[in-house]
């Protein structure tokens, strides 16, 4: 994703306070999506997040919209380490708790606010079928989560890329 200088910096002053605590550089060490980090997809997606923000001229509001795309995988464990589930207790899955333990997470550490709690914790649906994203920010989130995932997904999987 290509920013021009100047998308690019009030991007990188958006994310700094995040992008310098110690417990997000620890996103580095937990793997999803083939062989993505959870931070370098928490990356991809607010930057996405932005550019479709800007470019398609939506006017969601850059100060909610970029820290929960930056946080919305701060759920900060190996969801590969989680016990097997049974259908039965599916509600106990990563895909399904993790949006209300990355905005938990949020809140605790950085105190974001009630907006942006919202879009972290709905950036799953449909998945999350009771969490629905209502602001623009949320949507926004929810669709650029979305695109990343697809693309991390179908770039690492060696079915997409036989060779010959």
């Amino acid at each position: 994703m290509n920013m021009r200088r100047r998308d690019l910096n009030k991007y990188n002053k958006l994310v700094k306070e995040y992008d310098e605590h110690p417990l997000v550089q620890s996103m580095k060490t937990y793997v999803q999506h083939g062989t993505t980090t959870t931070y370098d997809h928490s990356v991809r997606v607010a930057k996405l997040s932005y550019l479709l923000n800007t470019k398609l001229r939506l006017h969601a509001d850059e100060q909610i919209l970029v820290p929960a795309a930056f946080l919305h995988d701060f759920f900060l464990y190996d969801w590969h380490d989680e016990p097997k589930v049974s259908v039965r207790n599916f509600t106990a899955m990563h895909g399904f708790t993790h949006p209300k333990k990355a905005a938990d997470n949020a809140k605790e550490v950085f105190d974001i606010n009630d907006e942006t709690y919202d879009a972290i914790s709905s950036h799953m649906w449909p998945l999350t079928i009771t969490k629905v994203p209502k602001s623009k920010e949320a949507k926004i989130l929810c669709a650029a989560d979305k695109m990343v995932a697809l693309k991390e997904t179908f770039e690492k999987n060696r079915f997409f890329h036989k060779k010959g």
